[in-house]
This record gives structure tokens, C-alpha cells and sequence, in this order.
């Protein structure tokens, strides 16, 4: 069943459980220096990516590091 859940400031209807599926959905390299996500205006610690649930009308933001100036 998908879930809409905002992310980034924008209704996405997706079926992803955690917030690591929702990186990996979002084509976002969990594994890369600088990430960040914010559930529900909280930090999640990248150790608890693959532990914390997503749920329908969640808010999620997700911080890339990016080149340029």
C-alpha cells in the first residue's frame, strides 16, 4: 500500500517502510558524506535509518551536500 508522505516540501505517494528505503527511492546514496533527514522536524541518526518507520503524512527532508559556490 502506498503512503503519501512529504518530502522535501512536496506530496509524494510512494511505498517505502524506513526512511533508508525512502533515501534509496529518492535515488539518494545512503552511504555518502553529508547526508542528513529530518522526520517530522527531529534529526534522524543515520545508525537509525534502517529502523524508523515512515507513516502516512509524515514531513521528511533530506540534506545532499552539493558542489559550488
Amino acid at each position: 500500500m502506498s503512503a503519501v508522505i512529504r518530502v522535501n516540501g512536496e506530496d509524494r505517494r510512494l511505498q517505502v517502510a524506513t526512511v533508508m528505503e525512502l533515501l534509496r527511492a529518492e535515488g539518494v546514496d545512503p552511504g555518502r558524506r553529508g547526508v542528513a533527514v529530518a522526520l517530522n522536524g527531529a534529526v534522524v541518526r543515520r545508525a537509525d535509518w534502517s529502523a524508523v518507520a515512515l507513516a502516512p503524512g509524515d514531513e521528511v527532508e533530506i540534506v545532499k551536500p552539493f558542489a559550488g559556490g
